[in-house]
């Protein structure tokens, strides 16, 4: 049995949305308010936007993709544009999991469970854009 694309687009749209979860878990797991506090009120405030920014970067793509996914499918030069953004979104953040030095922070089996699970889905997300882009 062939799963349609818009499936797979969708399924990527509700793992996003899913994502947030451990995003909101971020602030407290890393213990923002004590280690920010040291720096200049702009620098907090600069690193709060960011975080917003990245958070809306994912509500976007995991609505439009759940809500829009027939769209999406359809290859339209704007579902290949919002394809292309999703491909380098999560394909960067993909890579980044390379770079971020989380060792000290994995300190319970969940924590670890938690980020190789984030690993696999910035995968699959990476890989249904880069299908839905590239087919």
């Amino acid at each position: 049995m062939e799963i349609p694309l818009a499936d797979w687009i969708r399924l990527a749209g509700l793992g996003q949305l899913s994502v947030l979860v451990a995003s909101s878990l971020v602030p407290l797991r890393l213990n923002w308010k004590r280690d920010l506090a040291g720096l200049p009120v702009l620098h907090r405030q600069m690193y709060w936007t960011y975080g917003g920014y990245v958070v809306l970067g994912i509500i976007t793509l995991g609505g439009t993709s759940l809500f829009c996914a027939d769209e999406l499918a359809a290859g339209s030069r704007l579902a290949q544009a919002f394809c292309l953004y999703g491909f380098l979104f999560w394909g960067v953040r993909l890579l980044l999991q390379a770079v971020f030095d989380v060792k000290s922070h994995l300190t319970a089996w969940w924590l670890a469970a938690g980020y190789h699970l984030l690993t696999v889905l910035f995968l699959f997300f990476t890989g249904v854009y880069g299908y839905a882009l590239f087919r």
